[in-house]
């Protein structure tokens, strides 16, 4: 680990005053996932501002909906009663990541910024574009069981690793942020970028600005919603497949729909083509079918990962049925 300053912050402005018109600053709060990319050289900020100190962690009704704090832990947004009972498929999905010493140390806004874990980005022996751009995507050519089937590139095929940002997804979740030009708001579907030419920039947060809650907009279909997801093992795992759904019945028929998955792309890719076979059609298995078959539309698999296609179309077969017949309104 390389030598870097500290420095610790009472107020959000001070913290987006600390990084403005600075390059390579951090902001620490959990640290679950930034000091291990630091310990292993992936990352090495000249600086890091501490943000625990800032009062970023309510979680409150608002809008009809709820505000979650960017400092709030993982552990406290998954077992928050109004989560569990209004948007089940958040607590679900925070629950089905790393493990509960993690959760209580990991923040909402860290989540959001975690980085992939790709063995070549995360191993510098290897050349990786996300680290030094212009150096190669080693994964294209080597094993790449884990990586991206939709929405890859030719300079990166890596996957965002979050288990939140899927559910966020199917929500429609909002990520209120602060910079020196006051706050501005980013649909989540926005907040994270694919990889295109530029897979270095993994969101369209700029670097001076501050995540400062997410905002969870009341809807008719959140509280009828759940998470799937399929790991190599049962716990402590990243998702191969993952899959968030939110579905709004009325008089028989699907009045909404939401699709997201997760480890199959750079970003949680929402299923548009499934959404829109659903929207108006009877809750049944031939349109769970035909949803789950719409769900990989444009898929390009690489040597190793094929697997996933097949996969994420049974997940998502499978969770639309488990939501739909469950009269909690929540899978299980």
């Amino acid at each position: 680990m390389n030598p870097f300053t500290y420095t610790r912050v009472s107020n959000p402005s001070d913290a987006v005053h600390q990084v403005t018109g600075k390059s390579d600053v951090k902001f620490l709060a959990g640290g679950t996932n930034l000091i291990d990319l630091m310990k292993m050289n992936v990352q090495s900020p000249a600086e890091l501002v501490d943000i625990n100190s800032l009062a970023l962690k309510r979680i409150e009704n608002f809008g009809g909906g709820l505000r979650i704090g960017a400092l709030a832990s993982n552990s406290e947004v998954a077992t928050n009663l109004m989560v569990q009972q209004r948007f089940p498929v958040l607590s679900q999905a925070i629950l089905a990541g790393a493990s509960p010493q993690l959760r209580n140390m990991a923040t909402v806004g860290g989540n959001l910024m975690q980085r992939t874990r790709c063995y070549y980005f995360m191993d510098t022996a290897f050349p990786c574009n996300k680290r030094v751009p212009g150096s190669g995507c080693p994964a294209i050519p080597g094993y790449n069981r884990i990586h991206a089937i939709l929405g890859a590139s030719d300079k990166c095929i890596a996957t965002h690793p979050s288990d939140m940002c899927v559910a966020l997804n199917a929500l429609d979740a909002v990520v209120r942020v602060m910079g020196p030009n006051g706050e501005r708001s980013i649909s989540i579907g926005d907040f994270h970028r694919l990889p295109g030419d530029t897979p270095e920039v993994d969101t369209n947060l700029h670097p001076d600005e501050l995540i400062v809650s997410v905002d969870l907009p009341q809807s008719p279909f959140a509280q009828r919603s759940g998470y799937l997801k399929v790991r190599d093992r049962a716990q402590y795992a990243f998702a191969l497949v993952s899959v968030a759904v939110a579905l709004e019945l009325r008089n028989g028929r699907i009045e909404t729909a939401r699709v997201a998955l997760g480890g199959v792309a750079h970003k949680p890719w929402r299923a548009m083509a499934s959404e829109k076979i659903l929207t108006g059609a009877k809750p049944d298995e031939k349109t769970f079918r035909a949803a789950a078959e719409a769900s990989v539309t444009g898929a390009a698999p690489q040597k190793y990962n094929s697997f996933k296609i097949e996969l994420a179309k049974r997940a998502v077969s499978r969770l639309l049925d488990q939501v739909a017949n469950e009269t909690s309104g929540g899978a299980k």
